[in-house]
């Protein structure tokens, strides 16, 4: 096996035990009861685009919420909502144009298109092919005389080549404004980050959140929700001063625990994941950047928060054949989820890699002044190119000589303390000699108040669409309930797109009307809330059950002053030692233990609230 397979191959091969859904029972689950479902369906679908439904919107919306309370709110972050367009630029600064390229094979026979690195890795025991490059992907077809996933005919010999990922558009009409539909959303916190920093007060470090949708023109969309043309991110840009050692505090996730697969792990063949504390890893050097180290902290306890199971999560470190040129370093989060490790988010040092690029493509300043405590005098080598000279000698080029001069002098003053008469400076890849006496070198005392500094970037950024994926897979669950299977979703209370369903034990006898006043109530409260009467009361617990819904609540006779037999699950109009019933009181039940307690209709908002914000146990009630 060459070196770069052995970095790439043989990556933990055996996965934790999983109690959930296999895919296809997950995805006919999603779209029986409205989670996300294939877009366009009645035209045949278009692969890679999917609608969420009822249950997934909700879903999604509540995520989405939980993650802005924590790396927004709680963090003390701006939040913006930049367009998913935006001109072409933006994306030459950025380097998409160039460098955004996926690694293209086309069959011979049938024409169609796949991810080279992706009939690779379905295919070998080489996981991450990505970051073998095109020409060893190309060597790898070859030696496992890999075939077309669609008709079956080999792959050897074919050419891999680049696709870039963008959607181009033109913006207004014609082609004279070509735009692109943006492939994450950093880049629309990057270009506003001069008006951004005023917004902060110069104030490092500062940080800026969004969330939103992105674009990516997949070769080959599979796995549902996992690789998708149309997704929503939620992504940190964090700018921070590079010359501040101070970092953050870290005592507020020094303790949070999660297991970590750095790089000599991955190329250990015997190496696995290492459970940890994310102080232990910043102090044991496994985790170089403490910025990262800390928001690797803060997600470990928001996946856990919304229903990831951490026995089946890790922290995976790029590899150095997969890492962006301009990342000092990067750690994606990883689930395990139906047999394959999936990524949800990278966690990435970018350096001052984007505000550079765009301060030399745009005609703004994206750095910050750094004022000093006190001033400084420093000396400062400058020159004052002489025009009158420069013009004649070296016409058209003249202003870049002179500006070519300037830089020269700023980064390497030496280079005028010659013996020569002249100095050199390149321009275009052309040299031209300028004589000393032409470029007025000198070395001025100057007292200065501060200092312009390019912010570095510490970015996380987190898929939403996968996280919602890998929380429905975890959360899947089958049990028997009286003697009946069951399949039930144990998300989160405070994600679940629905906090409580409400019932009539019976739609008669002022049952139904009831019910619905106390579901108007709790709407009316902020609460999430479905109601239902149609069918046995032990099948519509059974519905809710299917999409998570955490509680019901169930108006019966007892409800009323009255008492009658119940129905399935324990449900009757009386207390369970045979008292007299408890007038304007409701059956509440709890949906992972199936367990049951009477609770005052004039509590229940209180009551169901602090269950769903975490503020409740069901055993507390």
């Amino acid at each position: 096996m060459s070196e770069g397979e052995s970095q790439q191959a043989e990556r933990d091969a055996s996965l934790p035990d999983a109690d959930s859904a296999t895919a296809p029972d997950l995805t006919e689950l999603a779209k029986r009861r409205g989670f996300f479902l294939q877009t366009a369906g009645a035209y045949g679908g278009v692969s890679g685009f999917y609608t969420f439904g009822p249950q997934g919107a909700g879903l999604k919306d509540n995520i989405e919420d939980t993650w802005r309370e924590r790396f927004t709110v709680r963090e003390g972050n701006m939040e913006i909502d930049a367009p998913t367009v935006m001109p072409e630029p933006v994306f030459e600064a950025s380097g998409h144009l160039d460098g955004f390229d996926d690694m293209l094979v086309e069959c011979p026979e049938c024409g169609a298109s796949h991810r080279a690195d992706h009939v690779v890795e379905d295919n070998t025991d080489i996981e991450e092919a990505e970051g073998l490059g095109a020409e060893r992907v190309e060597e790898v077809i070859a030696e496992y005389e890999l075939v077309c996933p669609a008709c079956g005919t080999g792959l050897a010999g074919q050419a891999i080549e680049g696709f870039n990922l963008m959607f181009r558009t033109n913006i207004g009409p014609g082609s004279s404004s070509p735009g692109y539909l943006r492939p994450e959303t950093a880049q629309g916190i990057f270009v506003e980050f001069p008006q951004l920093a005023e917004y902060a007060r110069n104030q490092l470090p500062f940080g800026v959140t969004q969330i939103g949708r992105a674009y990516r023109n997949e070769i080959s969309p599979r796995k549902s929700l996992l690789r998708v043309r149309e997704f929503t991110q939620a992504e940190l840009e964090l700018f921070v001063d590079p010359e501040d050692d101070a970092g953050p505090d870290l005592e507020s996730v020094a303790d949070v625990t999660a297991p970590f697969y750095p790089i000599d792990a991955q190329e250990d063949e015997d190496g696995e994941p290492r459970e940890m504390t994310i102080g232990e890893a910043v102090a044991e050097d496994v985790v170089a950047d403490p910025w990262i180290a800390y928001y690797l902290g803060v997600a470990t306890e928001w996946y856990d928060s919304i229903g990831v199971d951490l026995s089946r999560f890790r922290y995976r470190q790029h590899l150095s054949g997969e890492r962006a040129h301009y990342a000092a370093d990067c750690w994606d989060a990883e689930a395990e989820v139906d047999g394959d490790w999936i990524e949800l988010a990278g966690f990435a040092y970018r350096a001052d890699y984007d505000l550079s690029k765009h301060d030399a493509h745009s005609d703004d300043d994206f750095t910050i002044f750094k004022q000093y405590d006190e001033p400084v005098t420093v000396e400062r080598p400058a020159v004052d190119p002489d025009m009158s000279v420069l013009g004649p000698e070296f016409g058209g080029s003249a202003g870049d000589v002179a500006s070519a001069l300037e830089d020269l002098a700023a980064t390497d003053p030496d280079a005028f303390r010659t013996d020569d008469d002249t100095v050199t400076v390149t321009v275009d890849g052309d040299a031209f000699e300028v004589p000393l006496d032409a470029a007025n070198f000198s070395v001025e005392e100057v007292t200065e108040s501060g200092e312009h500094v390019t912010p570095h970037v510490v970015e996380p950024s987190l898929g939403i669409d996968r996280a919602l994926y890998t929380v429905l897979d975890h959360s899947y669950r089958e049990d028997e309930v009286d003697g009946e299977d069951r399949t039930y979703l144990e998300l989160p209370a405070a994600v679940a797109p629905t906090t409580v369903g409400v019932f009539p034990l019976m739609d008669r006898d002022g049952l139904g009307e009831r019910a619905r006043e106390v579901a108007a109530d709790l709407r009316a409260a902020g609460l999430s809330v479905a109601y239902d009467d149609s069918g046995a009361i032990g099948r519509r617990y059974r519905r809710q059950d299917e999409v998570g819904t955490p509680f019901c609540v169930t108006v019966d006779y007892a409800t009323l002053g009255e008492a009658e037999e119940g129905d399935s699950e324990g449900q009757n109009g009386g207390t369970e030692d045979g008292d007299a019933p408890d007038p304007d009181t409701v059956t509440l039940r709890e949906r992972d233990s199936t367990a049951q307690t009477r609770v005052a209709i004039a509590d229940l908002p209180r009551v169901l609230s602090g269950l769903r914000d975490g503020d409740l146990t069901f055993d507390e009630i």
